[in-house]
């Protein structure tokens, strides 16, 4: 597969809940049926955590990894076992059995090792992959796979600390030298040993360090993009990304519907106004673009107080005028498409109105 495909993919992000929550009740116990509904939804790609750091490692060692956060939806929230082979494996052929492509990325989760740190040098990181592609290749099942994003939100320190050598630093912007070198190398040498690949890495940054990047390497863009990412927002309702901590969540319920409808207009323009910056991004460096996690608000799940009708709504808007402009390939509808997000998850007849939208955009003739 490819992601120049003449044709635009509606793209999920299951990133590491995939594997993480197959507890019973918490959606991803049973692939097929998830997978069943997702295309019953009008999907047919789905990005996750392919964990290749632990690959590199030991592919069947049982791994125990703490928890990124309490309060969030994604992934386990507490101390979770897990093994990635022959797991990963068995989910490609799942994929493929409800005809649903595959990206590859990764967040690359802390285990209780800390073996991510090993990933200190592009060559290292490249060697990782190699290594998640040589056991994907090996059990045939390469061209389940649509592309591969070297790494989430590179350089953000929460998913790429090997860069920095702590999580705990100041972030480098997309635009620094050092970055472009990272990922020009990294991905080089991957697409070395796999040539029929599509790479990139996926940014979530201030606009201006993102359309300033190196993608020079890439054969996609992948902007995170969200118009609580673009505007002072999260500044007004009191929201500070609180992992372990209830009281950004409690300033949601209190504020978060409230600011938004007291200035809706502006709130929407930014995100709209975004989109566009990077359809012009997007023509200016000749790569399509990708976008798995988006477009309204960054977290939020099921929880006393929240309302999903406005973050719905915000979100139609952002797809229709992303596929409006011929630039994006792969388009979610949101970073909350997944089976543990309830009341989002069962509408749908809203899942197949945005997937309608997607899979008939127009794609740009440079791109096809």
């Amino acid at each position: 597969m490819t992601i120049h495909a003449g044709r635009a993919r509606a793209i999920t992000m299951w990133d590491f809940s995939w594997l993480e929550r197959r507890w019973p009740g918490a959606g991803y116990e049973d692939w097929d049926v998830a997978l069943a509904e997702l295309a019953e939804r009008g999907y047919d790609t789905v990005r996750i955590d392919a964990y290749p750091h632990l690959i590199d490692v030991d592919p069947q060692r049982t791994w125990t990894l703490p928890p990124l956060w309490t309060q969030m939806s994604w992934g386990a929230q507490s101390t979770i076992r897990i093994q990635i082979l022959p797991q990963l494996l068995d989910f490609l052929r799942a994929c493929a059995r409800h005809g649903i492509g595959v990206a590859l990325s990764s967040w690359f989760r802390r285990d209780v090792d800390d073996v991510r740190m090993r990933l200190d040098t592009p060559q290292r990181l490249a060697e990782a992959w190699i290594s998640t592609l040589d056991a994907i290749d090996d059990a045939g099942l390469l061209d389940a796979i649509v592309y591969v994003d070297l790494c989430n939100e590179f350089p953000m320190p929460v998913w790429s600390p090997f860069v920095y050598g702590t999580d705990e630093a100041e972030s480098i912007g997309v635009d620094h030298p050092r970055i472009g070198r990272w990922m020009r190398e990294s991905i080089e040498i991957v697409r070395a040993a796999y040539p029929g690949l599509d790479y990139t890495f996926s940014f979530s940054d201030e606009l201006d360090k993102m359309v300033a990047g190196d993608v020079s390497a890439f054969d996609l863009v992948e902007p995170h993009l969200w118009m609580a990412g673009v505007t002072d927002y999260y500044d007004l309702i009191g929201y500070n990304y609180e992992r372990f901590d209830p009281v950004g969540f409690d300033n949601v319920v209190a504020r978060g519907l409230e600011v938004y409808r007291a200035d809706q207009s502006r709130f929407d323009g930014a995100i709209l106004d975004a989109i566009d910056t990077i359809a012009d991004w997007s023509r200016r460096v000749g790569k399509p673009v990708a976008t798995t996690e988006c477009w309204s608000i960054i977290d939020y799940k099921d929880w006393p107080g929240l309302e999903w009708d406005w973050v719905k709504e915000l979100n139609e808007k952002a797809v229709v005028h992303a596929a409006s402009t011929g630039r994006w390939t792969a388009i979610a509808t949101s970073n909350f498409c997944g089976p543990q997000f309830v009341e989002m998850w069962r509408d749908i007849e809203y899942h197949r109105r945005l997937t309608d939208v997607i899979l008939s955009a127009p794609i740009d003739e440079d791109l096809r």
